[in-house]
């Protein structure tokens, strides 16, 4: 940070699910090198687990459109002081442009960032996509990947994946869902993907015992990076942000022990 500077406060739209959303500030606290409180990055949590379903809007099509929700949340965080906006949720992406455009304070998108740091480890790569099906069907990633060089690669049991998001969701150790996932990571594997976006922030849970031969993207990292790093004031001059230092012994610091590999953001 530069010369004492005052950290930024970042607004967090949560809920979706509470229990990643609360992964993700273990990670932004995991994520800074800390000697005192005043070292970590301020965060205003809007935890609201009433938004109505994306899963029931985008793949169902008869749930409850949750835009003005998510918007009612931006305005209220940026009322109340958030410099910068995040959502640990792949999915609510989808209403992304409308949150952005109902606050004047920058949001950091997880799936610009996570295209980003993709492009970064394998440019032109073919991106195993482990990810809620709702994803796959609203397209949350395709522009995104298209203007990078990047093909997505979706799982062909899109059924599956989303009961294990629901088995997540009941409980976030469930064995099955753990099974399922690392089986889906292989067969992207085995479709041509050399590498796995963890898209999904119920699969982030799983994201450190996910077991195979996969090198993993968890867009939750990323995202994680970018709040320290804007936080900090340490966007660089493209736009994009320096990696977040780590504290040491974080698991996220590093590649996890065995056959997997986890990389964040460059």
């Amino acid at each position: 940070m530069m010369g004492g500077m005052v950290k930024r406060c970042v607004g967090v739209l949560g809920g979706m699910g509470p229990e990643a959303t609360i992964l993700f500030m273990q990670r932004v606290l995991a994520g800074v090198s800390a000697n005192d409180d005043a070292d970590h990055i301020p965060l205003l949590v809007d935890q609201n687990p009433q938004v109505p379903s994306r899963i029931a809007a985008l793949i169902e099509g008869t749930g409850e459109d949750p835009a003005p929700t998510l918007c009612a949340m931006a305005k209220r965080l940026e009322s109340v002081g958030a410099e910068a906006l995040v959502m640990p949720c792949n999915t609510a992406h989808a209403y992304a442009p409308a949150i952005a455009a109902s606050v004047s304070v920058p949001f950091l998108s997880m799936i610009d960032l996570a295209a980003d740091a993709l492009a970064a480890r394998a440019p032109g790569a073919a991106v195993g996509m482990l990810v809620s099906p709702a994803v796959k069907q609203a397209s949350i990633f395709e522009a995104t990947f298209s203007e990078r060089g990047l093909t997505p690669v979706y799982a062909d049991d899109q059924e599956g994946l989303l009961a294990a998001i629901r088995l997540l969701k009941r409980n976030a150790a469930d064995r099955e869902a753990l099974e399922m996932t690392s089986r889906v990571a292989h067969q992207l594997r085995g479709a041509g993907a050399s590498i796995v976006l963890v898209g999904c922030s119920e699969f982030s849970l799983l994201a450190d015992t996910i077991a195979g031969e996969v090198t993993v993207i968890d867009s939750v990292d990323v995202l994680v990076d970018a709040t320290v790093a804007f936080s900090r004031h340490e966007e660089r001059p493209d736009g994009r942000f320096h990696k977040a230092a780590r504290r040491p012994g974080a698991s996220i610091s590093q590649n996890q022990p065995g056959p997997i590999t986890r990389e964040a953001a460059e």
